[in-house]
C-alpha cells in the first residue's frame, strides 16, 4: 500500500494494492505497521462504525475534545464518497482549511486523520457505504460539530441539495465555536499524539 500525507498535517491518503483475477480480487486494506511507520505511532482500534448514506447526504463537520479524541481510519466499501478533512485546530498553520479525497469501491482508497481534526462526507451514490475504524470509543459528551455549509468555512460540496441531519444543521459556524473555546488547540493535538509514540 501507498500512504501519502495530505496538505493538512495530521492527514493521510492511504492507497492500496488490488490483486485481481476472474475470482474477484484481494488486498490489504488495513496494516498496523505501514501505518505506525507514516503516522509516527501505532493506531489503537477502540471501535470499528459503518454508515450508509443516500446520496447528497452530507455528514460532518465531526471532531472531539483533545485529549483523547477520535482518529480515524476510513474507507468506503460499497458506492463513492466525498471526504473532507478540516484543520480546526487552533494555531495550526493551516487553521479553517480543508481537503477532498474521494473515497469509493473502485480505487479503494482510504484516509487517516489524526485527533483534531474535522472529519465529513457528501454521498455521490445512493447506499454508499463507510467503514471506519476510531481509536477511542464514541464518547457524546465530547463530540462536537462545525455547520458543514458555514460560508467561512466555504467547503466546495458537490451537490445543489444537500441533506443533512438535525444535529449537524444545527451546529455553530466555525467563528462561533473558536469563540466559545470548543474548537482544540493545535500544541494540545501535537503534544497528545506525541505521547503516542511512547
Amino acid at each position: 500500500m501507498k500512504i501519502t500525507p495530505l496538505s493538512i498535517e495530521g492527514a493521510w491518503e492511504i492507497l492500496p494494492v488490488q490483486y485481481g483475477d476472474p475470482r474477484g480480487l484481494f488486498m490489504e486494506w488495513y496494516r498496523h505497521d505501514e501505518l505506525a511507520a507514516a503516522v509516527g505511532h501505532p493506531m489503537r482500534l477502540a471501535q470499528g462504525n459503518l454508515s450508509v448514506s443516500a446520496k447528497d447526504v452530507l455528514r460532518g463537520i465531526h471532531f472531539a475534545d483533545v485529549p483523547p479524541s477520535q482518529a480515524k481510519y476510513v474507507s468506503c466499501v460499497r458506492g463513492a464518497v466525498l471526504d473532507v478533512i478540516v484543520d480546526l485546530r487552533v494555531g495550526s498553520e493551516s487553521f479553517g482549511a480543508w481537503e477532498f479525497v474521494q473515497l469509493d469501491d473502485v480505487d479503494r482508497r482510504s484516509v487517516y486523520v489524526s485527533e483534531g481534526l474535522g472529519h465529513g462526507f457528501v454521498s455521490l451514490t445512493d447506499d454508499a457505504t463507510l467503514h471506519y475504524c476510531v481509536s477511542e470509543t464514541y464518547n457524546p459528551s465530547g463530540e462536537h460539530g462545525i455547520h458543514p455549509l458555514d460560508p467561512d468555512l466555504g467547503i466546495d460540496w458537490p451537490t445543489e441539495t444537500p441533506i443533512l441531519s438535525a444535529k449537524d444543521d444545527a451546529a455553530p459556524s466555525l467563528a462561533d465555536a473558536l469563540e466559545s473555546g470548543l474548537l482544540p488547540r493545535y500544541a494540545d493535538c501535537i503534544a497528545y499524539t506525541a505521547s503516542l509514540s511512547g
